[in-house]
Order: C-alpha cells, then structure tokens, then sequence
C-alpha cells in the first residue's frame, strides 16, 4: 500500500511527461494525449532496463555520462518550447495534424532524455525490495511493472481531462495563446531545472 501510494504522489506530480501530455491534449484532442501517456509511460521501460542492471548506478557515479544525458535532455526541452512559443496556429483541428508516431517519439524522447527518472527509480525501487530475497530481480520487474501502470493510467487522465477542456479553449483565441505561451515557458523552467540538476 505504502509503494502504490507513493507511485501514486510521483506519478501525479507535474514534471516533463505531464506537461507534454497536457500539450498534445490541447493542441490535438484527447487521442493524442493518450498516446503521449502511452509514449511517456515506455519512455520508463529503458530506465528500469538501467536499474535493474546497474547501469543508473554507473550515471549516478561518472559525471560525464550524467552530463552528456542531461545537455541532450535540456536541448531537446528548449527545442519543444522555442517550437511551441514559435507556432502561431490555434489550437483548432488542423488537416496537418501530427500522426500519433511522431506524438508518441516526442513523449518517449522527453522522458528519456532526461536523467532524473532513472536516478529516482534507482532511489525509490529499491526500499521496497528485499535484496536478500532469491527473487529480488523479479520483485523489482513486477514494482516496475506497477509503477509503470500507475504512471499510464495517471497521464491518460491528464490527456482526458485536458482533451474535454479543449472544446472551452478553442472558443477563446487569447486564452489560446496565453495556454500555448504557458507551455513553452514550462518547457524552458523544466529544462532549467535539468540544466542545473544534481547527481
């Protein structure tokens, strides 16, 4: 109950994964932000591939691969704000709209760039797994599992509340742009914050 509580506090809390579903569900509909949930949520496969193999533990002790993960991250999130703060479309169905690959390389890309999950898996996982149990890797694999569970149903609610909003967005043109502006400015704060991350 304690690990599915504090999954749940981690998953709903704001951070690169929740403001790129939001933006999809706006720009595009509900489908779209589910799919950025879906691209989020398997961005979390390759971080618990690194914990449960030691390899978040190599970025947690060598600068350099922290750092060359991180200037990757922080350049990709300032590439989707200066995109965003850029577009000057509204938030109207487009004929053009973007298909669900590129949705969901763009949700993956946002998370796995970012060295932060997988430096938080590597702290959070392992509390709730006995190491002297036999089966510990396959205890980590199955809170992995639920963690991811719990992330995808959490962003699919973010992209279904986001999507119903959409139709209310739509009819105020300076409410569009203040929302658009809003998330290129998160895009930047988030970078930021990646940008002067510790260890």
């Amino acid at each position: 109950m304690s690990f599915l509580l504090a999954t749940l506090v981690v998953a709903a809390t704001p951070g690169t994964g929740v403001v790129y579903t939001l933006s999809a569900a706006l720009s595009q509909g509900q489908r779209a932000g589910l799919v950025a949930a879906v691209g989020c949520t398997l961005a979390l496969v390759p971080h618990l591939v690194a914990v449960g193999t030691g390899l978040a533990a190599l970025l947690h002790a060598s600068p350099t691969a922290f750092d060359v993960v991180r200037y990757v991250g922080v350049g990709y999130l300032l590439y989707l704000a200066w995109v965003t703060a850029r577009d000057r479309s509204g938030l109207a169905d487009d004929p053009v709209a973007r298909p669900a690959y590129r949705v969901i390389t763009s949700a993956v890309l946002v998370n796995l760039l970012n060295p932060k999950p997988v430096l938080f898996l590597l702290a959070f996982l392992p509390q709730f797994v006995s190491a002297d149990a036999p089966d510990s890797t396959r205890q980590l694999l199955l809170h992995g599992a639920v963690f991811m569970l719990v992330t995808l149903v959490v962003f699919a609610g973010y992209g279904i509340l986001a999507g119903a909003l959409r139709e209310r967005v739509l009819a105020r043109a300076r409410l569009t742009w203040r929302i658009r502006q809003a998330f290129a400015g998160s895009f930047v704060v988030l970078g930021l914050s990646l940008l002067f991350a510790e260890r």
